[in-house]
């Protein structure tokens, strides 16, 4: 088992909790009357600041989301005085002018957002996630609300986009990939994912259509920014779920920056309150830093951090499942013998340096390790009745199954155990040439995964064993079959893989106007070269080109309105797991997935009950060849590992966001989408993560006559997924669905102490915020299903799919703290 050497990781546990500060920067060069720099300016808000350097620059971080007063001063001239409102992340240039003989005081108000509006990013404040319920409350929690994002599991953090699956998804945390276990098998053993959203300042979220500079993927790219802190503070959260804790601060000088958090979680609450009665202990547990040091205001060095432990033990007892109809009410009730142990341990470092080398040219050096060592290991034995339920509403056996029409057996083994090591180390770098903007990366990635599988599982019905779909018919008893017994599914393989990558993009991008109307243009391309070897491997190199572009148009309107037309050729060069066939076998020969993207946005600001509101409108289309076909069960993805299918999907995303009610951010998603896959030329059929409707509301509100009073409410209503296949099964012979997805979540609060509400005295005077509240999930405890169980009735021959339900619904406290 490798290894790694991680000391900064040691950092993580000094901090117990954190403030929800955010910020922003504000840079360029300050000159004088006759447009020469002045070199030994004082650029100063409150008590911090800087000085410009010989060429007149300066970078300066201040607090985002309120009014900023920066002042420059100097000898030999007049100060400056510049109100400035910035958002959270955002990247200001100011370039004053100082006379010798004119004081200037002006306000610029800036909003973040305007540029990714126009590349079609979606960008989420990170208060609006810290205040949302769900039942894995989050980042991704609040992406399911969106249009275009779709996920029938609650306990999962997963997510597909437009028709792609959970491996199709871009990560990065300050510009870093991110990673996330390989052997996860279903929601409720994931435990955390990998961003923490207390120590997040920005979320930007794109669907489909992305600039060169992201990385290969085909669906979507979630980019996070963790923030510097500006002063120190803690918070802590707690609930029945768990407990979230932080801590920021800066030095005096301002130099120094760091948060941390730790975050523990139990899903006991959700998992015990499911059909199946268990032994259950759960151990989610991360501890995650960002520490940022400012050599000069030219240079810095930064160092995320993230060590995450999560075990998980599980020992089932009984089931019962009721299912069928009214007049026909059948039951699956199974007994357990055996457990469950798995553990998913992560370690990731990285380093990231910013140069700027001058006021047109910056360069980042970003070097990272990631190390997972991983085991899933059970011995379960289930023991089932098929019967029908007693009906009788007199009888004391209301419910029980009076009659078993089938009888028999299932014994599920595995000792899986993988051990992987990604290393990358990427060159990064931006270039303003007047109105041109050119931006660059060459990153190298190598991949060292060890992997043993060994799984099987036995199925039998009264005593007799039953053999695999696959091997010949008999024609027992009148033919004696003299095969020996095998298990009915079977995978034994052990791997050892290594994966080379070079990979780089260049893209250019330019500001321009047509008429009195303003015009964004982007074009780049990305180049993605990979070559997998290993033992026992014939070594196999591919390499794969991928243009993209942008086009957006902002036309001279009374009404703000702006349309956006992006697209190009996406690549997805196959990871570890989409090598890696059913039997376990590793087939280096695997083309990258490709797409074409073709996406015609609309985003239409207005004002509306003397509130702004924005409607986003996004038709897309993709068109898919080298496709990997795979099955999904539950989390679980199987590859095929070949390309012998082709693919599709086309939709419509519509997003209305603004201020329903005046002071809070709500907004409705609706989504159609329609993906099918043709597999050898058989026919096109519904690919796993065919979801055809999707309605979403996320909604805040507070009572008039108590504002400290909040509510937040978040309902989702999907179309049923494909209900996938037993083992070895035919995908052609099950076009079945599982029923709609609908939930509604509740949180209501109240805040004790907060901005608007500060205490001077007492007990409570510590506190910047204090906040109680109660959330209820799935509010009308309706029974929604993930998977399908298939179980055969030995007297008619039929298999029955029964439905594998998710939480019901469960109440939790949670209490919110700032200090």
């Amino acid at each position: 088992m490798k290894t790694i050497n991680l000391p900064l990781t040691l950092l993580f546990f000094f901090f117990a909790t954190a403030v929800f500060a955010q910020n922003a920067t504000i840079k360029g060069i300050v000159l004088d009357e006759f447009n020469e720099p002045i070199p030994g300016v004082n650029v100063t808000h409150n008590n911090s600041g800087t000085i410009t350097d010989f060429n007149g620059f300066y970078i300066l971080e201040i607090p985002a989301n309120r009014n900023v007063v920066i002042t420059f001063s100097h000898l030999s001239h007049k100060k400056v005085q510049v109100t400035v409102s910035l958002s959270p992340n955002e990247d200001y240039e100011l370039n004053p002018v100082l006379s010798t003989s004119i004081e200037q005081i002006g306000e610029v108000v800036i909003s973040g957002r305007e540029n990714k509006r126009v590349e079609g990013v979606t960008t989420i404040s990170p208060e609006v996630i810290r205040k949302m319920v769900g039942a894995n409350a989050g980042v991704e929690n609040l992406l399911k609300s969106l249009p275009g994002v779709n996920s029938n599991d609650e306990l999962s953090t997963q997510y597909a986009v437009r028709g792609g699956n959970y491996d199709e998804n871009l990560v990065y945390v300050n510009e870093i990939e991110v990673y996330r276990p390989f052997l996860i098998r279903s929601g409720q053993q994931e435990g955390l994912s990998f961003v923490n959203s207390d120590l997040t300042s920005n979320v930007e979220f794109s669907a489909g259509g992305f600039q060169a500079k992201y990385g290969d993927k085909l669906s979507s790219v979630l980019d996070i920014t963790y923030r510097k802190p500006v002063s120190f503070g803690t918070s802590l959260d707690l609930s029945f779920l768990g407990v979230n804790g932080a801590v920021e601060g800066v030095s005096k000088n301002g130099r120094f920056s760091g948060i941390a958090g730790i975050r523990y979680r139990d899903n006991s609450l959700l998992v015990n309150a499911k059909e199946t009665e268990t032994n259950y202990k759960p151990r989610f547990a991360d501890a995650q830093t960002y520490l940022t040091y400012r050599f000069s205001n030219k240079f810095e060095l930064s160092f995320l951090g993230n060590v995450s432990i999560n075990d998980y033990s599980y020992e089932p007892l009984t089931r019962q499942t009721n299912f069928g109809t009214i007049s026909d009410p059948i039951a699956l009730l199974v007994f357990y013998e055996g457990k469950e142990e798995d553990r998913y341990n992560t370690y990731f470092g990285a380093l990231k340096s910013t140069w700027v080398v001058s006021e047109n040219y910056t360069a980042k050096l970003i070097g990272s390790l990631y190390q997972t060592s991983e085991q899933e290991h059970y011995d379960i034995l289930a023991e089932y009745r098929l019967g029908e339920v007693d009906t009788d509403l007199g009888g004391s056996g209301l419910g029980d199954v009076k009659f078993s029409r089938g009888v028999g057996s299932q014994l599920t083994h595995a000792r899986n155990d993988l051990d992987a090591l990604i290393v990358n180390l990427e060159h990064k770098g931006s270039i303003a040439i007047e109105e041109n903007n050119i931006e660059y990366g060459v990153k190298f990635t190598h991949e060292d995964i060890r992997d043993r599988v060994q799984e099987y599982e036995m199925i039998d019905s009264a005593g007799f064993i039953i053999r695999p779909p696959i091997l010949p018919a008999n024609d027992q008893p009148y033919q004696p079959y003299t095969s020996p017994i095998v298990p009915y599914t079977n995978v034994r393989a052990s791997n050892d893989v290594q994966i080379d990558r070079i990979s780089g993009y260049a893209q250019w991008s330019k500001r321009t106007t047509i008429g009195n109307s303003d015009l964004w243009l982007n074009a780049g391309v990305r180049a993605h070269n990979w070559t997998v070897s290993g033992k026992n491997i014939t070594s196999k190199t591919q390499t794969v080109f991928s243009p993209r572009a942008q086009v957006s148009l902002k036309p001279d309107w009374e009404m703000d309105m702006l349309f956006r037309i992006s697209g190009g050729l996406y690549h997805q060069p196959p990871f570890y797991r989409e090598l890696r066939d059913s039997t376990g076998t590793v087939r280096p020969e695997v083309k990258a997935q490709q797409s074409v993207h073709l996406v015609f946005g609309n985003d239409y600001s207005f004002k509306m009950w003397d509130r702004k509101f924005r409607l986003n409108s996004e038709l897309y289309f993709k068109q898919l060849t080298d496709v990997n076909p795979y099955t999904l069960e539950n989390v679980r993805i199987r590859y095929r590992a070949n390309n012998n299918a082709v693919a599709y999907a086309y939709g419509l995303d519509v997003r209305l966001a603004g201020e329903f009610v005046p002071g809070t951010e709500s907004w409705l998603s609706f989504g159609y989408m329609k993906t099918e896959e043709n597999i050898n030329d058989r026919g096109y059929i519904f690919r796993p993560t065919d979801q055809r409707l999707k309605f979403a509301m996320l909604f805040q509100d507070y009572v008039k006559v108590i504002p400290d009073l909040k509510m937040y409410l978040n309902l989702t209503y999907n179309t049923g997924l494909p209900g996938g296949s037993p083992s070895y099964a035919d995908p052609y012979d099950y076009q079945i669905r599982l029923p709609d997805y609908k939930r509604a979540d509740l949180g209501v609060s109240y805040v004790i102490v907060g901005e608007n509400k500060l205490r001077e005295s007492g007990w409570l005077k510590p506190f910047k915020e204090l906040t109680i509240g109660a959330e209820i999930f799935n509010i009308f405890d309706i029974q929604n299903s993930i998977t399908n169980t298939y179980v055969r009735d030995v007297y008619s021959k039929v298999q029955y799919a029964i439905p594998n339900y998710l939480s019901p619904r469960i109440f939790n406290l949670r209490t919110t703290m700032k200090f």
